[in-house]
């Protein structure tokens, strides 16, 4: 767990920071940096979505995903639970749900945020944690001076996210095939991909309700594995 806690502190840090800076940042500096920000979350989720091995497995995934995230209404209950922790906070601070959706996906769909808590919970090593906590915590400054406060509660999330793949790694290892990490991960990058289009203000894309497609993604390649085994 050491290592999700890092993350999640090194987040709360970029926060402080960020609200810190939001001051002396003018609305087209802030535009501007949301522009960058959204170019440089396409390419990571172009990069992450080409380890795919075979293409139709996160077409099909995307496409399952997308019907039982749907019939979840995923990214309307975290919507709405955004805008309850709004409501919290107070009128003074806008756009909580938003950051809060915004960033919650983009800390916890990704390689890092699967093989990093595997690795600490297998190995109690926090290497790869400890680089994304890095890159987590820069991206909360720029988030948080865009977005404002809602960002930190996205801490939460990544705290029961992470954590849970920490404490139940030894049995992920015994079920989770190097194939089944690489297409699940791509997957993951294709909605990353979302999430700078959304960024962007291209096109409003429901990156929650596709968020079920990183399962099926998994399912696949199991599906696919025993029939390649069955001859």
């Amino acid at each position: 767990m050491l290592g999700t806690i890092i993350n999640a502190a090194a987040i709360a840090a970029g926060v402080s920071i960020g609200l810190i800076f939001k001051r002396g940042i003018t609305a087209k500096i802030q535009n501007t940096i949301m522009q960058g920000l959204g170019l440089a979350v396409l390419l990571i989720g172009f990069k992450t979505a080409w380890q795919t091995e075979n293409e139709l497995i996160p077409v099909l995934s995307l496409a399952l995903g997308a019907v039982v995230g749907e019939y979840l209404a995923i990214e309307d209950k975290l919507n709405k639970l955004g805008g309850w922790l709004e409501s919290k906070v107070g009128s003074n601070h806008d756009n909580v749900a938003r950051a809060f959706v915004t960033a919650s996906l983009m800390y916890c769909i990704g390689a890092m945020a699967i093989m990093g808590p595997m690795e600490d919970g297998l190995t109690g090593k926090t290497n790869i944690l400890q680089v994304k906590s890095a890159l987590d915590g820069i991206s909360a400054v720029i988030f948080t001076s865009t977005m404002g406060i809602g960002v930190v509660f996205s801490v939460i999330p990544v705290f029961i996210y992470q954590g849970s793949i920490t404490l139940l790694a030894e049995y992920v290892k015994i079920f989770f095939t190097e194939n089944m990490i690489t297409e699940m991960n791509a997957t993951g990058g294709i909605l990353i991909i979302g999430i700078g289009i959304n960024i962007l203000g291209i096109k409003k894309i429901k990156v929650a309700n596709l968020l079920p497609a990183v399962i099926f993604a998994v399912i696949f390649v199991w599906l696919k594995e025993i029939f390649f085994n069955m001859h």
